[in-house]
This record gives structure tokens, sequence and C-alpha cells, in this order.
């Protein structure tokens, strides 16, 4: 990088590099002066050289640099001198422009130059390979070579004088016309894919305007000169791509400027209101959309009526009829019937967006808007006096389909309005401010609406017509064209019809189950028994009782109860969500803070050993210019001792002397002596040129005469060869004569042979041809015999596929309602089991207690202490009988209490009946020696041991089959 102390040194260096060819170096020297910091003050030099940099830029194509160095130079006179930058832009842009009508002017098919889907894409493998393989080039190649990269590098300017220009207040004029122009390349070239790019681009600019409020030189919209740029550029990107047929793009042109006249909240002039509407109409058309196209139409014929007082009256009739054909083309049912619910919901925000365009309303409120339909343009037509306004073709076409019931001669009657229609429209004045208009263009429109009038009309007369009859009635279309046109009316439930083919008739009526009419038949027969039975079981009197009213009040009183108690655990539940979520946030705000701290002191660290690093290279460079310096010197000493010894004026020695200084002198030395040897090899040509010429002018004679020499030589030879041929010519012609005479003789044999040779190839190829035929047809028949076996043995594997599954499924269902029972029993029979063994322990602890009271009588106790019970404090209370068992048994245990006799005899009567335990040989009780549970009781396997005992444990107390042997133990343990 050279440094150069004044801006002027670098305009003259990088001069002189031109001169000798060397463009890149001197591009790069300019480059880096204006990227460079030394030099941020504007001055007029720097325009000087911003000039010659954009000049090299363009003629090397070097868009990167163009693009830094605008920028660069923006930066130093954005707050100084802001008209040099737009003149340096201006210039950039012309000399881009220039380049590339130069490089189209050179080329003679510009149609193939141009035949690039994208200017922005690189060579493809294919066309690089094809270059390298095809031996020359054809013209389209050329041209496309030629032509090709100045238009990629004009689309290049423009994206980038459009990115340095952006979101400046003092140069919003220059964007928009350079915005223009790049509109104009693209509609000029029918560049399509540039053209949605840069309508993306200037879309982004917007945006990141509105985005970021707070930049310095940010265009003010609400100032008028600022918005009508605005509105201009984006008016023009519509008329571009509606010229351009992009019409989705064309779309969202006009949901801009909508979104610019909503951001600024001002109403455009009436004469862009009516660009913006009849591109509106020309949108909804092609998009087929007749009921926004015919609001359209509307509000472009309210504006013209209200604002343009220049508009004649000839214009005026034809934008109303054009008005009342739109509505009149709309067709007269809902598309969306029996649409789902998603695609209503859709275009219910479709047709409040597209309503939101076409009214216009900056501050729409959602209450006061209209359903956009058929039935309220058409009385909004007739409110606002639009009918008053049209041709009188117009208004009869209006009557008769509107208002007229001819359901056999609507079609004939509109057939010559139709066609009167169709010639009128054309150019209108330039006062209208719309170019032309076409009314030929609803015709087809109108022919299929004047179908479904007649269609539906003869729905309510006929209920049979014969297809001949009907397309009689029709004109415009073949019955197949009114059938297409009856199929849409009958899915949209406009008519109900039915075509029969076979009996060449068209049904009309309600034929389906789902008809409104059947259904209203069917709801007033289920009203009327409804009132019948009313009548005939009159319905019970309400409840009086406040508590039979409100039966399931208090369910749903404790139903809200839980309610609210689960929504305050939530809302507790939040809070404290709510508290950890600060804390994570300020434990992260901390953790931020101290890493950005962090990320400071490294900064300053990096800072620091940059400024080290800057001292280390200055002290470098300072070292290498010394010894640069020292080089140049001793240098300097040489080319004077050289210019010395060739008397030339020596060098002074008070000059600056550097070593580029000494090697440009060098240099220059070496140019003189190649001069002087390029002069001295010229003299020593012309000399060698003499010298030829004069041995050239000798031998000139003697050539003469040895050529003279060699063509006689050459014609006698040419005379001896010429007898030969001819000779050799008659022998060759005798001996085909006679082969032609033994030939002649054999003519007839060779024809007879021929005809053999045919008829026999002739009756083969017709015995292979029927043989192959017998094999074709013997195929197809073998292939519909496998066909029809395949499918029968299809059949049969389904039929027993389902029948397995159904088989299947009923074992399943078998064996599930087995499981269920077997579940059932065994609960029934474990809780069977638990009663019983309940009943065991309880009848084991009254004998316990029996037996310890014996032994304590036997043993003569006078004093018997109070019975220490066996069971432990949690044991659960005796139920049902055994609680008065075991207070009799209390009772009897106490000596020194008196018991009354009625008493002892219950007692005693419950003692007979409690069987005592049976007694060993040894005279004790015959007891297990295991260890109980923790209720006294045997283990449950001892108890369950014997399940013989369990149909006479299910038997009440004491009664068995044995009565004599609990009454002999106790006659025992009496004695």
């Amino acid at each position: 990088m050279a440094t150069f102390a004044k801006p002027e040194n670098a305009l003259k260096r990088a001069e002189e590099l031109i001169n000798v060819g060397q463009n890149q170096e001197a591009l790069q020297s300019l480059h880096d002066l204006i990227t460079s910091r030394r030099y941020r003050a504007w001055q007029k030099t720097l325009e000087k050289i911003m000039f010659k940099h954009v000049e090299l830029c363009v003629e090397m194509r070097r868009g990167r640099f163009a693009k830094d160095g605008l920028i660069q130079y923006r930066i130093v006179c954005q707050q100084v001198n802001v008209n040099s930058l737009e003149e340096v832009i201006k210039h950039f842009v012309h000399l881009a422009t220039e380049r590339a009508e130069l490089a189209r002017s050179q080329t003679q098919a510009l149609e193939e130059a141009l035949d690039v889907d994208d200017l922005e894409a690189d060579k493809r493998p294919e066309d690089l390979m094809l270059s390298y393989v095809s031996g020359e080039k054809g013209k389209d190649r050329s041209d496309r070579e030629l032509v090709t990269p100045w238009f990629k590098f004009l689309w290049e300017t423009y994206r980038t004088v459009l990115e340095i220009l952006r979101n400046n207040s003092r140069l919003e004029a220059l964007y928009a016309m350079i915005a223009h122009r790049a509109f104009q390349f693209c509609k000029q070239y029918k560049r399509t894919t540039e053209f949605r790019r840069l309508c993306e681009i200037i879309r982004n600019h917007l945006a990141n305007l509105n985005k970021y409020r707070d930049q310095r030189d940010r265009p003010d919209l609400s100032a008028p000169e600022s918005l009508q740029l605005y509105l201009d550029t984006r008016f023009e990107q519509l008329k571009v791509a509606t010229e351009l047929n992009l019409w989705q793009e064309a779309f969202r042109s006009i949901e801009d400027i909508y979104g610019l006249m909503c951001l600024v909240k001002k109403t455009p002039k009436p004469s862009l209101l009516v660009v913006y509407y009849a591109k509106l109409t020309e949108i909804f058309w092609i998009s087929s959309s007749h009921l926004y196209h015919a609001y359209a139409w509307l509000k472009l014929f309210s504006i013209q009526k209200s604002f343009n007082k220049n508009l004649s009256q000839k214009d005026l009739q034809v934008i109303a009829s054009s008005v009342v054909l739109a509505a009149l083309s709309v067709p007269p049912y809902d598309r969306f019937y029996g649409a789902s619910h998603s695609e209503l919901e859709n275009e219910k925000e479709r047709s409040l967006r597209v309503a939101n365009l076409i009214a216009f309303d900056v501050e729409p409120k959602a209450e006061s808007r209209e359903v956009l339909s058929r039935s309220s343009l058409l009385s909004e037509l007739v409110s606002k006096g639009v009918m008053t306004c049209v041709t009188q073709e117009v208004k009869d076409l209006y009557y008769l389909l509107e208002h007229e019931f001819l359901p056999l001669d609507l079609a004939l009657k509109a057939q010559p309005l139709l066609n009167k229609i169709s010639k009128l429209g054309g150019k209108l004045s330039s006062a209208s401010n719309v170019p032309e208009v076409q009314l030929s263009q609803y015709v087809p429109a109108l022919e299929k609406h004047v179908t479904l009038r007649l269609l539906q009309q003869v729905s309510q007369v006929y209920q049979t017509i014969q297809i001949d009859n009907l397309s009689r009635m029709v004109p415009f279309f073949d019955f197949a064209a009114v059938e297409r046109i009856s199929v849409d009316a009958v899915k949209h439930n406009f008519i109900a019809i039915k075509v029969d083919h076979m009996k060449g008739a068209v049904l009309f009526g309600k034929q389906s189950i789902e008809a409104v009419g059947l259904r209203d038949h069917l709801s007033a027969l289920a009203e009327s028994l409804s009132k019948a039975r009313i009548t005939i079981y009159p319905p019970m009197a309400k409840a009086a009782k406040l508590g039979e009213m409100l039966s399931g009040l208090g369910e749903v009183v404790e139903k809200e109860h839980r309610r609210l108690l689960a929504r305050k655990s939530i809302i507790e539940k939040r809070k404290e969500d709510q508290e950890r979520l600060l804390l994570e946030k300020e434990r992260e705000e901390e953790s931020k803070r101290l890493k950005q701290q962090k990320i400071t002191e490294e900064a300053e660290q990096r800072r620091l050993a940059a400024e080290f690093e800057q001292r280390k290279n200055q002290r470098i460079l300072r070292e290498i210019e010394e010894r640069e310096l020292e080089e140049a010197q001793a240098l300097l000493e040489e080319a004077q001792k050289g210019v010395k010894k060739k008397g030339k004026k020596p060098i002074l020695e008070g000059e600056k002397i550097t070593k580029q200084t000494v090697m440009e002198l060098a240099l220059s030395e070496q140019l003189r002596e190649r001069q002087e040897m390029e002069k001295k090899l010229q003299k020593l040509a012309k000399t060698m040129d003499h010298f030829e010429r004069a041995k050239r002018e000798e031998s000139a004679p003697v050539m003469q005469a040895a050529f003279e020499q060699q063509l006689a030589a050459d014609a006698a030879l040419h005379e001896q060869e010429q007898q030969q041929e001819v000779e050799l010519s008659k022998q060759r012609h005798t001996g085909d004569v006679l082969e032609k005479r033994r030939l002649g003789r054999m003519m007839e044999n060779k024809k007879i042979f021929e005809a053999t040779v045919v008829s026999h190839r002739e009756s083969e190829h017709n015995r292979l041809k029927r043989e192959r035929q017998e094999r074709i047809d013997q195929i197809i028949q073998s292939r519909k015999q496998e066909r029809e076996a395949r499918r029968k043995m299809i059949f049969f594997l389904r039929a027993e596929e389902e029948r397995l599954n159904k088989l299947r499924e009923e074992e399943e269902a078998r064996k599930h309602e087995e499981m269920e029972r077997r579940k059932k029993e065994e609960a029934e029979r474990k809780a069977k089991l638990d009663e019983i063994a309940e009943r065991q322990r309880q009848r084991e602890l009254e004998l316990e207690e029996k037996e310890r009271k014996r032994k304590e009588e036997l043993l003569g106790k006078s004093t018997a202490l109070p019975a220490r019970p066996t069971e432990p404090l949690s044991r659960p209370p005796e139920t049902g009988a055994t609680a008065p068992a075991a207070a009799a048994a209390a009772a009897a245990s106490a000596p020194t209490k008196y018991v009354p006799k009625f008493k002892r005899g219950g007692m005693a009567e419950g003692a007979s009946q409690a069987p005592p335990p049976e007694t060993d040989k040894w005279g004790g009780n015959r007891q297990d020696d295991r260890p109980s549970d923790r209720w006294g009781s045997r283990p449950a396997d001892d108890r369950w041991r014997d399940r013989d005992d369990r149909d006479r444990e299910r038997r009440p107390f004491g009664a068995g089959s044995r009565p004599g042997t609990w009454s002999s133990s106790r006659s025992r343990g009496e004695r």
C-alpha cells in the first residue's frame, strides 16, 4: 500500500500507470487512498479521484471496488458536500449504462445474447464444458460473452447505488431516480427475476426505515415531498409489474402502497388513486376474482366522477358500463358452499384484506364494515346512480338478467345485446388517466351467467326437458359446456339438476334427500307430530320445590369449590415460577455483566498489544527506510559514475534521492539503450532488404527460361497420355458389348426364378403372420383366464381373511368374558374364605378363655385374678354373637359376685354350646405347641388343613351331626 503526502500525487501516479497500461495498479492505488483514514476531510481533489476511480471500475468491471469506494466517499462528504456524492453516483451510473448500450450496439442478436435466466448466477458447468469441447463458437455464444457481462455489471451498479442511497433524506430524489431507471431496465430487457429482487430490496429498505427510527439523516415520511417520492416509486413498480405480467408482484406492490398510506395516514392524489384502482381491476380480473374486480371498478368510477372534471360524457359512460358488466359477471352463487371451517376462515380473512385494499380505509373499523357480496354490489350500483350513466345495451342486459323471467327466450334475447357490447369500448381520452377499456372481455363471463339464469328459470317451470331443446335454447355453448356449467352450479347449491344421457333428458327438482325443500317438509312433519304427542300426552307439572329443581346444586357447588382451589394452587405455582424466573434472569444478567466486563478487559489488553505491535512495526519501517536510503546512495554513486563516463549531466547532490528515484533512473537508461538497439536493428533490416531485392532481380530471367522449357515438356507428356486413354476406352467398350450379349440370353430364366422366390417368400410370410396371430390370440385367452383365476383367488382369500378375523374377534370376546367371570368368582370365594377365617379365630379365642377358667376352678383358687386379655390393644372389637358370650364368661369366672338363677341357666346353656377342648391320654388339653399368630390363634395353614370341616363351620354354632360329642365333653369337664 503506497502512501502519498497529498491526494494530487495519487491522482498523478494513477494517470502515469494508466498511460503505461497498468490499470489494475492504478485502481488499487486510488482505492487505497480512498479507503485510507488519513483523508477524511472533503476536498475537490477527492471528487476528481472518485471520478477517476469509478471510470476505472467501470472499465474493468470491478463492482466491489466501486461499492467500497462509494461507501467511504459517502462517509467523507455526507455532512459537508452531499452534492458531490450525487454527482459521482450519476457519473458512475451513466458510465455503466453507456458501456452496456455500447456492448448492445456491437451485437446483432440481443435476444439470444440476453437469454440468461439470472444475471447474478455464474456460468453453468454444461456451458463451460461446451465452450471447451466445441471447436468454433457460434454467434449467439459470442454475443453472450460480449453483452451479458456488461448487463450483469449494470444490474450490480443499480443494486450498489440503491444500497448506498437508502435511508438518506438528502438524496431521496436521486434514490427515486435510480429506482425508476432500474425498473425501466427490467422492463426494457424483460428481466423478471431481477425485477422481483429489486422489489424485495426496496421493500426491505422501507421496512428498515420504519424499524430503526433513531438513525441520523433518516427520511421523514410525513413530509409531503418524501411521501410523494416514495409513492411515485411504488406506482412505477406497480406499472412495470403489470406490464411484465408479474401479477403476484403487482399485488404485493398494491399492498406496499396501502401499507405506506396506513403508515403516514394520508390519502394520495386522485390521479394516483385512479392508477391504483385501474391496476387493481387488472389484477383481480387475471386472478378470476370477479367480485373484487367489480368493486375496484366501482371505486374507480366514483373517483373519476367526483374528482375528474375534465372527463367527457362518453368516457364516463364506458367506465360506468364496465362497472355494471363487471358486477353482472360475478357468479350468482356462493363459491364456498360446503367448505370446511378452516377454508371459510381463510376466505373471511382474505375478504377482509381485499376489502381494506379496495375501500382504502386508513383507519378501518371492524364493526362498520359490510360484507362484500354480489347482491350488495348491485344495490349499491342502483343507489349511487351508476345505472343512469351506462349505455342502453348494458341497461337492457341488466334488466333482462336481474328482473325478467323468460325461461325459453332469455339466451336468444341476450345474444344480440352481447354482440353489441363486444364492439363497445376502446381507447379513452388522456383526461381519464385510464388508457383503454375493452368491454368484450366480459362477454364469456356474461354468456356463462345467462346460461345459469336460464337453467334456474327453466328448473322453476319444468321438471324434465330434452337435451336437444335445451341446446337450442343456449346458442352460446354446446351441451358439453352447458353440462360443465351446470355441474358447478349444482356443486355450489345454485340449482338441482340431473342429466340422463340414456334418455336424452335433463331432470330438474329436488332429487336427493338433502334438498332444502325436502328438509323443510320433514321438519314441518316433525313439528306436527310433536304437537300431536303433547296433545295426547300432556307434560307433567314442574316441580315446585327448590330442592327438586336444584337437585344437582350441591354437586355443582362442590365441583366449583374444587375448581377454585385448583385455580388457587395454579396461581401460587405460577407466582413461584415467576419469582424463580426473575431470580434466574437476575443471575443471567449478572453473568452477562461479568462476561461483558471480561470482554472489555480483553479488548483493552488487545488494544494495548496492538499499539505495541504498531510501534514495533513503525520502528521496523523506519529501519527499512534507512536501509533503502543507504542502498539508494550506493546506486546513486554508481549511476553518477556511468553518467560522467558518457558525458551526461550528473544528478545534483542537493536533491533528495530515494531508492525509487534511482530505480526509475535506471529504468529510463535501460529504455534509452533499448531504443538505440532498435534503431540499429532497423538499419540492418533495411540493408538486408536491399541485398535481397538485388538478388531477385538477377535471378528473374533465368527462372522464366526454365519455366518455359518445363511447360513444353508437360504439353508433350499430356498428348501421349491422352492417346493411351482413348485406346483403353475402345477396348473396354468392346468387351462390355460382348458381355451384355452373353448375359441377355438368361433374362427370361432370371425373371422366372425371381417370381418363384417372391411367391415362396410371400406364402412363408403369410404363414408366419397367421401363426403369430394365433399365438397372440392364445396368449390373450390365457391371460384372460389367469386374470379371472387371480380375481377369484383374491376374492376367496379376502372372504376367508374376513371370516378368520370375525372368528378371532369372537374368540377374543369369549375369552375376555370368561376371564371376567373367573375374576368375579375368585373375588367372591376369597371374601367367603376371609369370613370363615374370622369366625374360626373368634371360636378359638372363646375356647382358650373357657379352658383357662376351667383350670383355675380345678386348682381351687379362692380369689381369681381378672382374666388377662390375650389380644393386643389394637385388636378390633368383637361383633355379633361373640360379645354376649364373652360377657357371660367373664361373669361366670368371678365367684364372689352373685349371679341370678335365670342368668346361670343362660350361662350353662351357652357353656353347653361351646365344646371344651379334647384331652389327651395324660389328662391334659390337647393343644398344639406351635406358636400362634398375633391374635392368639394357630397359623393359617393349620386352620385350613382340614377342608372337610368347611361345611360344618358354615352351620350355626352348636348345630351339627354329632351333638353328643359336645355335651359329653362338657359333662367330663364339669366332673
